[in-house]
């Protein structure tokens, strides 16, 4: 029998923390964060990571569990994540998923393997032909997946060099292969959406929160500490356009002016990602969503899913 998960995604900024909490409590749930930057510690702000109070109200898992020089990928997520919902489903507890990092939820939900890449010729096809579908800031993000110390030093716009790193980085390493298309698990799927102005626009406005909030103090501290420019998680959307202002690579205005488009695009990305993942239960929330309702129609549908 398939264990029990219920999974919370979409783009940044659509509210995916809190209603995760909320169905958590209501359904005797323990919350997975499939977040690839909630893992490090001292990285909150940035992050838009759940306050204090959020991370007691239910037991968070895969929150702050490394230093921020640490390294961790799909490959750590999947293993990890699949051990945490034996254990929680053990404790007669319900795993809830939630995030916005696809290649992450994609591969936990459709039981990936990672092996060995096979022939580099076959692994050059399917990336060029992912970049025609997707175009280059899909590709850049690929390789930011795989290996973020080597995009830091590529141009996005150098996608043959994007496509020779990403090459060198699954050989040796892992690449992912699709299982043979069953879902692991007996999963409830939901994803937040809202209208593309309107996100912007709370995009925009957690930008300049976080700024408020002291992110040009925690990427400074960050850098004190000894935490590498060049590390994976310091060029992440947010620390990295920072650092950029810290270094005096670019003036404040023009550092958070590229904040807020890095983080406009990704979360372009993560729409066009997960449009892409049919079992996606979509909640269409509007200009001012309704939490509270969106929560009691996800509560609704998981008890009638697994009553029928």
């Amino acid at each position: 029998m398939k264990e029990k998960i219920v999974v919370v995604l979409g783009p940044t900024a659509t509210g995916k923390s809190y209603c995760a909490i909320e169905m958590a409590k209501r359904l005797d749930g323990e919350i997975i964060s499939g977040d690839s930057m909630l893992v490090y510690r001292g990285m909150d702000i940035g992050t838009a990571k759940p306050s204090e109070t959020e991370l007691a109200a239910v037991p968070h898992h895969l929150v702050n569990i490394l230093p921020p020089d640490a390294e961790f990928n799909v490959v750590d997520f999947k293993n990890q994540a699949e051990q945490l919902i034996t254990e929680i489903t053990t404790r007669g507890r319900l795993p809830v998923i939630v995030g916005g990092t696809g290649l992450y939820i994609k591969a936990l939900l459709e039981g990936y393997s990672f092996n060995q890449a096979d022939k580099v010729s076959k692994v050059r096809e399917e990336l060029e032909s992912f970049l025609f579908a997707n175009g280059k800031e899909a590709l850049y993000d690929k390789l930011l997946q795989l290996d973020r110390k080597a995009a830091a030093n590529i141009h996005m716009n150098n996608t043959r060099r994007v496509i020779r790193a990403i090459e060198s980085a699954m050989q040796g390493e892992t690449v992912a292969c699709e299982s043979e298309g069953s879902e692991k698990y007996d999963a409830v799927v939901f994803g937040l959406n809202m209208p593309r102005e309107f996100l912007y626009q709370r995009i925009n406005t957690r930008v300049d929160l976080m700024l408020q909030q002291g992110l040009e103090a925690e990427v400074r501290q960050l850098l004190q500490q000894g935490v590498p420019a060049d590390c994976q998680s310091m060029q992440s959307i947010g620390y990295r356009q920072m650092v950029w202002y810290l270094q005096d690579e670019m003036p404040y205005a023009i550092a958070v002016d590229k904040l807020k488009q890095a983080t406009r695009n990704f979360a372009k990305r993560q729409i066009t990602w997960f449009k892409k993942m049919p079992y996606i239960n979509w909640i269409e929330l509007g200009e001012k969503p309704d939490y509270a309702a969106a929560v009691n129609v996800m509560c609704d549908a998981v008890r009638k899913h697994w009553q029928d």
